[in-house]
């Protein structure tokens, strides 16, 4: 899961002389980040009522193969291409950085962004808004302004801040290319039992200041809404701005908390959409996580239910080694059909969003392995860090679309066919 930040202390940031290269004196005295951000953004433009207007990206990726849904990014002037991970669950974005001849990167399917003057100072506003490593001090306006982000899936990134230019294209019509903070990671680690995404950054869009739709935000460029659609088959995609939500939503207030979280509840959660399974829990949704995770009270007694249903059916639990919980057929499983008359829904109620359902239905919690077998995607949080939090993980919001509206702090969603691009 990619969002939650330990805290942990992990290393000496590196010296501010590795970064050098990077400060340039004349944006850092001279421009307010408002000021900066508005002076650097080229415009063409066929309209000029662009605020409201949405930027759309096709999504990639999947569950089981690859663990992550993944976007397609340009950076830079001339733009470079860079592939992100989709994380709700964190605000700021990064890419992974050839800052210096020892940067730590991990292996990514594009090369390292290259900066080129362009660090932001410790002074400057957006700083107040990242993480940084734990010996980290801001002395002189020369400093610039290092972040360290950890996640619960034992990866980690250490960095700097970066400005550079995102051009996007706008579905009025409008390209713009704004400005934005970023973070240029020239140390990532992965210690996790599971290989990483094979991508070259993450985009975090949590509600934090840092996160590109708030500064997009604050650039009167769009509104603060995130929406995604993730396809079981593998496509989707990923929307910016609210002119693209269509009737048919159903809404529940955010929990406003510390870390950005879209933090939703309290909730129930039943089992075949009746029998009560646990009462009062809180919900994240976190497109960085895979699998849909439970504290263990919960996820004990939801994996009792499962377990007490499969009573008398033609399935065996068998070691996988995929995931903790897996059972097999008389014959190996080529796809989730063939399993879903086994199993029942499962649905999360939202008292305080008017009893609106969450629905799961088997596809939304189980996956078939290169095995054959069919394994349970929602696991024990507490026994991976996560403590009392639960979290709505990809597997769970395949073929949904889920609207994140921090204009309105409401998060919404609705069944869709992810598989269709969005006309506009």
């Amino acid at each position: 899961m990619k969002g939650s930040k330990m805290g942990k202390n992990k290393k000496e940031a590196q010296s501010n002389l590795l970064f050098a290269l990077f400060l340039t004196t004349a944006f850092q005295f001279c421009f307010s980040d408002a000021k900066h951000l508005h002076n650097n953004m080229k415009i063409e433009t066929k309209s000029h009522n662009h605020f409201g207007s949405s930027v759309v990206f096709p999504v990639r990726g999947d569950v089981f193969r690859t663990g992550s849904f993944y976007i397609s990014m340009n950076i830079g002037n001339p733009p470079r291409t860079y592939f992100l991970d989709i994380d709700t669950g964190s605000d700021l974005t990064w890419v992974q950085c050839a800052a210096a001849p020892d940067a730590k990167l991990l292996k990514a399917p594009n090369s390292p962004y290259k900066p080129n003057n362009n660090a932001v100072s410790c002074n400057d506003r957006l700083c107040a808004f990242v993480n940084k490593p734990a010996d980290f001090q801001c002395k002189a306006l020369t400093d610039q302004c290092d972040y360290e982000v950890e996640y619960v899936d034992y990866g980690s990134s250490l960095g700097v801040l970066v400005r550079d230019s995102f051009p996007l294209r706008f579905t009025n019509g409008s390209v713009y290319r704004p400005t934005m903070a970023f973070g240029c990671g020239y140390d990532q680690e992965f210690s996790g039992p599971i290989p990483p995404p094979y991508v070259d950054g993450v985009l975090g869009l949590a509600n934090g200041k840092s996160s590109l739709i708030s500064q997009l935000r604050n650039l009167g460029l769009t509104r603060n809404v995130v929406g995604h659609c993730f396809s079981g088959q593998g496509v989707g995609h990923l929307f910016f701005g609210d002119d693209l939500i269509p009737s048919g939503i159903v809404w529940t207030p955010m929990l406003s908390n510390s870390l950005n979280h879209y933090l939703s509840g309290p909730v129930d959660l039943l089992f075949d959409g009746k029998i009560l399974v646990a009462k009062g829990l809180s919900v994240v949704f976190d497109s960085g996580s895979t699998y849909t995770y439970l504290n263990s009270p919960a996820y004990q007694a939801t994996l009792n239910k499962v377990r007490t249903g499969l009573t008398g059916k033609p399935l065996t639990a068998v070691k996988d080694g995929s995931l903790p919980v897996c059972w097999k057929g008389k014959k190996p499983f080529k796809s989730i059909d063939a399993v879903l008359k086994y199993f029942s829904p499962l649905v999360l109620s939202f008292p305080n969003g008017n009893n609106v359902r969450f629905v799961l239905p088997p596809n939304n919690y189980l996956i078939i392995t290169s095995n054959g077998n069919v394994c349970l995607g929602i696991l024990d949080g507490t026994a991976t860090n996560l403590g009392h939090l639960n979290v709505i993980g990809d597997i769970s919001m395949l073929d949904k679309l889920v609207v994140y509206d921090n204009e309105k702090q409401m998060i919404g969603w609705a069944p869709a066919n992810c598989n269709r691009p969005l006309k506009f």
